[in-house]
């Protein structure tokens, strides 16, 4: 690819940017779905998001070979450090389950912005693959509405279970 000058850096920059921002959400889901085992609706979202996810980071290293760079050591440490904290954050919290809740349809909103820009930014580049940023961007609505659609149930679904907890101890 012969691209050149500012809006090539500004699209390896957005390039690495997405790579440690999926790098986090894995870091996450997969912390999460260790500890779901009376959410099985939210379990099985996450890990079919998990599969997604680990194909849309494949996605943007198959563009970053194409602009013959790689991901960035000290973002994806960060961002892995950051993952790390937010999914043991809500831990300790007895209500860690509607913490996640709000936490996943946060992120995953932040995720479309973040596609959504290096969409256009990929464009202003002359980069002419972004079908696969399309594809992650798409994936990311879905999953997002996913996410939104969730939190009643699983509102709902926690107080049940806190209910026969508090009756069982009493």
């Amino acid at each position: 690819m012969a691209l050149s000058g500012p809006t090539r850096d500004i699209l390896i920059a957005g390039l690495h940017n997405t790579h440690a921002l999926e790098m986090e959400a894995l870091q996450i889901m997969n912390r999460q779905v260790e500890r779901l085992q009376n959410y099985p609706e939210l379990e099985q979202a996450l890990r079919s998001h998990i599969r997604e996810t680990e194909e849309q980071r494949r996605r943007i290293e198959d563009a970053m070979n194409e602009m013959q760079t790689s991901p960035s050591t000290i973002k994806e440490a960060i961002f892995g450090l950051m993952g790390n904290v937010a999914a043991v954050a809500h831990a300790p919290a007895k209500d860690e389950i509607l913490k996640n809740m709000f936490t996943n349809h946060a992120f995953e909103n932040y995720e479309i912005a973040a596609y959504k820009s290096l969409i256009v930014i990929a464009e202003a580049a002359g980069f002419r693959n972004v079908s696969g940023f399309q594809q992650s961007f798409r994936e990311e609505e879905a999953m997002a509405q996913k996410m939104k659609d969730l939190v009643e149930p699983i509102t709902r679904k926690y107080i049940s279970l806190e209910q026969r907890e508090t009756t069982a101890s009493h």
